[in-house]
């Protein structure tokens, strides 16, 4: 089959891989969903030498770890709760020890003997098939497309577990910093719950797609003075919550500076620093940041269940479909950074 492989400095290819075959406790999914995630740019971005997310890589990895599609053989011991040849499943792109108080509870991410990641450190699912423990699948809700799987096994996932960590209700007004995959799941999910949102990006593009889903209020993140634009609709206060799915550090800053005095900040996007004055922006304020990394097995469920309960049209998220073989025009599109989310059908 082929799969595939960042090459680093924004270069990628379509290589050869023998098809897997499941071991102990295995099983081999074949994939009809393969997303596109801002994670990948970061070691698409990163030079061929380093892995920008920080994991250590022996050899070339299918990339892709948004995979959703049927089990499709299963190996000897593996769960057959779990894993039943023809079942949709999503796959929790981590898999740990096992036995670890993280991994125990879902959160193999975590593992304390470190977590292999599919797509970064393993082969992930841009490729025909892909082969995973079966502890790392998820049933996918029959009402579910296998798009909209692969959008909450990463992205979407996120977002939704992001909210959960700061408890957004109803009664909040939310500020949305960064409207890329993750940012529009936030605002998607903050409108089913009840609240108001405030949506801020430098692509034009991105916050008409906001306002499409939901947002009451887009602000342009590049314009001449997004903190006063917060204030000026907020009475003076600034938000009640701030969520920065950037990753950069002046989304971070601006998440920091634009939430209220008792307010939290919540931090998903991946990579870089940031910068704060730590008197008048945190300490003065009284508030709290905390960050929020993906979500456990249990989480991934629990988001598939609202996603279908609710009838949120995650699907709305991808503006493009493509083929294994558009993955160089695919990713070219997608480092521009002004798009919804892509997602490659098999």
């Amino acid at each position: 089959m082929k799969g595939v492989v960042f090459l680093g400095n924004r270069k990628l290819e379509l290589q050869d891989f023998p098809d897997p075959s499941p071991g102990l406790g295995e099983v081999v999914v074949a994939i009809k969903a393969s997303g596109m995630c801002g994670s990948d740019l970061h070691v698409y971005r990163a030079s061929g030498s380093q892995n920008a997310l920080g994991f250590a890589v022996s050899g070339p990895a299918i990339a892709g770890h948004e995979p959703c599609g049927v089990v499709a053989e299963v190996g000897p011991e593996a769960n057959r709760r779990l894993a039943r040849i023809g079942e949709r499943v999503m796959v929790h792109h981590y898999f740990g020890c096992g036995v670890c108080q993280h991994c125990r509870t879902g959160w193999s991410q975590m593992c304390i003997e470190g977590a292999a990641v599919y797509g970064v450190t393993h082969h992930g699912g841009h490729a025909p098939y892909i082969k995973v423990p079966a502890a790392t699948l998820v049933p996918l809700p029959e009402e579910l497309s296998f798009e909209t799987g692969a959008a909450i096994s990463c992205g979407t996932g996120t977002a939704y577990g992001a909210l959960r960590r700061i408890h957004l209700s109803g009664r909040d007004t939310i500020a949305i910093v960064g409207q890329g995959p993750v940012g529009l799941s936030a605002t998607q999910f903050a409108v089913a719950m009840g609240a108001r949102v405030i949506a801020l990006d430098l692509s034009s593009e991105r916050l008409l797609l906001a306002k499409r889903f939901g947002a009451e209020i887009t602000i342009d993140a590049g314009g001449s003075d997004p903190l006063g634009a917060v204030k000026d609709v907020t009475h003076g206060r600034g938000a009640d919550l701030t969520l920065d799915t950037s990753g950069r550090p002046e989304g971070r800053v601006l998440a920091v500076k634009t939430a209220r005095a008792w307010g939290t900040v919540c931090f998903v996007g991946e990579g870089s620093n940031v910068t704060i004055e730590v008197s008048p922006d945190m300490l003065r304020k009284q508030l709290t940041i905390i960050g929020s990394w993906t979500f456990s097995t249990v989480g991934q469920a629990e988001c598939a269940q609202f996603v279908s309960e609710r009838r949120i049209p995650v699907a709305d998220l991808f503006t493009h479909r493509w083929r294994l073989e558009q993955a160089d025009e695919a990713y070219k599109l997608f480092d521009s950074q002004t798009t919804g989310k892509g997602v490659f059908l098999m």
